[in-house]
């Protein structure tokens, strides 16, 4: 196998064949393939080669140029490793493209809050899909008529509206507590918070996390476990009351992870806030002097995620036309698993396409 900046491939972990890190990679000065010395083949064929890019800058312009030069050494990569490893299963993903979307939705979308007529960069978002597009078919040129090909998306995007200042408003409703007023933009690390008297306190995103201060699972918690669910739900009937800033009614969910997931690990949040049908963002940062931001908090971004995305597939063993609908992500695993022939374990989630 031939796995490419598939999240989540850093720390580099043994596979059989080749691995290459994705953008959670710090750098490449460090270990960013298996084998190791993948690393020196790579540099042999691309003298710098970027796992990402800083796309929430200003110099539009020069990131324009940032994300064509990386595009094409991605695919550089990608082609050599096609055409010298042997696999029989080989996934790549291009970051680009959500970054390019973040970066400059609003040069070409007429509907954006802040979408700017006659910009130079009208055309940056078309110009990239067509350079996709034609990598892609480049890629498909190497590969032999048997070869089942799948590109899905593992998200959407859509303009983004806004962001909502979600500490500020918990400090609003007095669930979350300063022990001195904050006077700049800070985050909420360096903001001066009474634990003693908090309730809660969130995570900004292109979701809220909530977090409930609980007595025995936080430090300085001061909810007490026996009323843990009534201050949730009342937390969450609170959010969901939230309208925008023009007093416009919000599509707003708010999910229990356990609720949500069968399995949560780790320190999931206590609540899951996805503003206005993800239209509005999450800002975690405090300080701004208003609950409703035009844009995100921690740099230029124009774009949100959305639950809907694209999913191409051809199996050439198959006759499949035409548009399917309402298919899931969660089909994209067991697809793929009965493509190479194996059996489907009977407990995994979603369903093959064929």
């Amino acid at each position: 196998s031939c796995l490419v900046a598939v999240p989540p491939s850093y720390p580099p972990y043994p596979v059989e064949g080749c691995l290459i890190g994705g953008f959670i990679t710090p750098d490449t000065n460090r270990n960013y393939t298996y084998p190791p010395e993948l690393a020196e083949e790579i540099k042999d064929l691309v003298e710098d080669y970027q796992v990402d890019v800083e796309f929430r800058i200003e110099d539009k312009g020069n990131l324009v140029k940032e994300l064509h030069e990386m595009t094409e050494n991605h695919f550089k990569v990608i082609r050599h490793l096609i055409e010298t490893k042997d696999w029989s299963f080989f996934m790549f993903v291009e970051i680009g493209l959500d970054r390019i979307h973040h970066a400059f939705w609003k040069y070409f979308d007429e509907g954006h809050h802040l979408y700017e007529p006659g910009s130079e960069f009208a055309n940056v978002v078309e110009d990239y899909y067509v350079l996709l597009d034609t990598k892609v078919g480049e890629l498909l040129d190497l590969i032999d008529d048997d070869t089942v090909v799948m590109v899905a998306s593992d998200h959407g995007g859509k303009p983004m509206k806004g962001a909502f200042c979600i500490n500020s408003w918990l400090e609003e409703q007095g669930l979350l507590k300063l022990s001195t007023p904050v006077e700049r933009v800070v985050r909420l690390n360096d903001a001066d918070v009474d634990w003693g008297k908090t309730v809660a306190w969130g995570w900004g995103g292109y979701y809220a996390r909530i977090f409930l201060n609980v007595k025995g699972r936080e430090k300085n918690g001061v909810v007490d476990p026996s009323e843990y669910e009534s201050t949730r739900e009342d937390i969450a009937q609170r959010i969901r009351s939230i309208t925008g800033p023009n007093g416009e009614t919000w599509n707003t969910t708010v999910l229990k992870p356990e609720e949500a997931y069968p399995e949560c690990n780790g320190d999931p949040p206590d609540l899951m806030v996805y503003f206005d049908d993800l239209y509005w963002r999450s800002a975690g940062t405090m300080g701004h002097g208003r609950l409703y931001l035009p844009e995100n908090d921690t740099g230029p971004d124009d774009a949100v995620h959305d639950k809907m995305g694209l999913y191409i597939y051809y199996d050439p063993r198959e006759d499949l036309n035409g548009r399917a609908e309402d298919l899931n992500i969660l089909d994209v695993a067991p697809t793929l698993i009965k493509a190479l022939g194996l059996k489907v374990p009977e407990d995994m989630e979603g369903e093959p396409l064929t």
